[in-house]
């Protein structure tokens, strides 16, 4: 404030000096913290990276998926035929030959089923990862991968429960050769069911994620 006189007289006038242009206590929400890497920035960036991360763990997925099924059905034809082996081979003579007993004539049946079943499908997705181009149309191949892996595994489950109380009677009586190889065979059927079990896990999941439109 300034006092100042005109001619002698004591009026004043008061001049007052502007205030100053305040400037804000804040920095701008937006463009200083964008630009400064700010929270802003920091944000953006952590739901960048969260999106980047989302994508690449959903094709990850996908290419197991994918790949899945390959690999459930040569494990399934592996066991099976170990299985097949054990069962066929399994003759000692007098009552340790396979053939007298039905059950285990079931199990070889089911097992060289599940063999030649296992063994054709996973030719089939072999061919379809080489080539590209699936044999089986894509919306009948997810059908197939389904009713064909959950059939077979039922026959295989089937097939155990009637050779798994026979030879628990025999091995309960005496522990050979014979008894041991029918053991090791029940062991093999069933990871091959287990394989078969969680491809149709699988197929039953891609069908459901299936589209028709």
């Amino acid at each position: 404030m300034a006092m100042v006189t005109t001619d002698g007289a004591a009026a004043t006038a008061v001049v007052e000096k502007p205030p100053d242009a305040e400037k804000p206590d804040y920095a701008p929400h937006n463009g200083a913290s964008a630009a400064d890497g700010g929270p802003g920035a920091r944000s953006r960036g952590a739901n960048g990276g969260g999106v980047v991360d989302s994508v690449v763990a959903r094709w990850r997925r996908e290419d197991m998926l994918d790949k899945s099924p390959l690999a459930l059905h040569a494990a399934a034809a592996a066991f099976a035929f170990v299985a097949l082996v054990l069962v066929a081979s399994n003759q000692h003579g007098d009552w340790m030959q396979f053939q007298r007993y039905q059950e285990y004539k079931y199990l070889l049946a089911i097992a060289a089923l599940a063999f030649l079943y296992s063994l054709a499908q996973a030719a089939r997705h072999a061919f379809r990862m080489r080539s590209g181009v699936d044999p089986v149309s894509a919306p009948s191949g997810r059908l197939l991968d389904f009713v064909g892996d959950q059939v077979v595994a039922y026959l295989l489950m089937s097939a155990l429960s009637a050779a798994v109380p026979i030879t628990n009677r025999m091995r309960s009586a005496v522990v050979n050769n014979f008894t041991d190889a029918t053991a090791a065979a029940i062991s093999m059927a069933f990871l091959a069911f287990a394989a078969l079990a969680l491809s149709a896990v699988v197929s039953g999941y891609k069908l459901s994620k299936q589209t028709y439109m």
